[in-house]
């Protein structure tokens, strides 16, 4: 099975990636069990360091393999790397790990190793996961990506940038590269997010990869139970967000709200039918997040509003859509990473410079990264 229009990930519920309260096993199981409308799961092996493949395939265990997408992810070497604080693991790619003629057996590895993980003898679509600016750019990366595909692990390929935005030039780059093998890729964009997101859309449409959005839930905003003065734990990574962010998304989300009640949808939905309508997007992986506190609604509830995506006919008009779009918009309102005017110095795993090649290509697409992608930028400003 291909994806699927609506998905979940491993990132959901609490456990792996500190959003919201985590779940108990039995509640985390279900929530990630595909069916009732929900047929795509995506992990990736180094969310708890293999513990969320094992998560998903208790989860799966029993549920008839041609019945769902299984979606998987590499990139971050927790089996010879050495966790660098917050920054984490370091890509396969780095240099005092390896050399590029080990590239394709460290993918063959964490392949297998991943599927072990999660129960099944092939991924429906591997993606390549937080790659650094060699893995966007090195044959010898993708070389091996194809040979875990022809090797029967997985049927399709795919580009999984993040987890922080931006990499829009380096997404670009890629697809021109190495687009003959390269089916799926993943980004963030949403109606509060839609910058930079959007412009990598007619590249990806240009190459023929599919897209699955993922942040499309804003933090959890479109869920409607993250309101103003909202206590986030200790450990939830939404506390890096900048200051007043819950208010001024809140008062975005009002102003959407009309669109939503006019074709009788959650906001949740609306935002993932917002993402649907773009450009060579045919998949939505919001995070679903069980909120702490008495006006909190259960994280069941926010599956079953994804999960009725599939069986809605509301069809936004492309006036809702740039409306939307509008009252979203969020064009310069963050540093960027992956390729940056404003990188000085040796490149760092997760930013660096624009090069000659990278120059030119912005000007292919009538990309001005001075103006498209910098902060405090107003993109397609003259």
């Amino acid at each position: 099975m291909d994806p699927t229009t609506s998905a979940i990930g491993t990132w959901s519920g609490g456990r792996f990636m500190h959003f919201g309260e985590p779940l108990a096993e039995q509640r985390l199981r279900s929530l990630l069990r595909p069916g009732e409308g929900i047929d795509t799961v995506i992990t990736a092996d180094v969310y708890g360091t293999g513990e969320a493949d094992l998560a998903l395939g208790r989860a799966v265990a029993g549920v008839d393999r041609d019945s769902y997408c299984l979606v998987g992810a590499i990139g971050h070497d927790f089996y010879e790397g050495t966790r660098q604080g917050a920054k984490g693991f370091p890509r396969f790619t780095d240099p005092a790990l390896r050399g590029e003629d080990e590239y394709a057996g460290y993918i063959r590895m964490a392949t297998e190793r991943g599927l072990e993980r999660c129960g099944a003898d092939h991924f429906d679509l591997l993606m390549l996961h937080n790659p650094d600016s060699t893995g966007y750019r090195s044959a010898a990366v993708w070389e091996g990506m194809a040979g875990v595909r022809d090797a029967g692990l997985t049927r399709l390929l795919g580009l999984a940038p993040g987890p922080a935005n931006g990499f829009t030039l380096d997404v670009i780059d890629c697809l021109e590269r190495f687009g003959a093998v390269i089916d799926w890729a993943m980004i963030i964009l949403g109606p509060l997010e839609p910058w930079p997101g959007e412009l990598v859309l007619p590249a990806a449409v240009r190459a023929q990869v599919e897209l699955i959005t993922r942040v499309v839930d804003y933090g959890g905003l479109f869920h409607d139970d993250v309101l103003p003065g909202h206590d986030f734990p200790e450990y939830d990574h939404r506390r890096f967000r900048p200051g007043g962010w819950v208010e001024a998304g809140r008062d975005k989300l009002e102003l959407m709200r009309p669109l939503a009640a006019r074709h009788g949808l959650s906001m949740l939905q609306l935002a993932c039918l917002w993402c649907l309508a773009q450009p060579g997007v045919s998949c939505v992986a919001p995070t679903l997040i069980q909120e702490g506190g008495p006006g909190a609604r259960p994280v069941e509830e926010k599956r079953a509003e994804l999960a009725a995506l599939a069986g809605l006919s509301a069809a936004l008009s492309a006036a809702e859509i740039a409306e939307i779009r509008a009252i979203g918009d969020n064009s310069g309102s963050m540093a960027l990473k992956g390729a940056s005017l404003e990188h000085q110095g040796s490149p760092l795993p997760d930013r660096w410079g624009i090069d000659p090649e990278l120059s030119a290509l912005a000007e292919r697409w009538r990309i001005d990264p001075g103006r498209d992608l910098a902060m405090g930028a107003s993109v397609g400003a003259e």
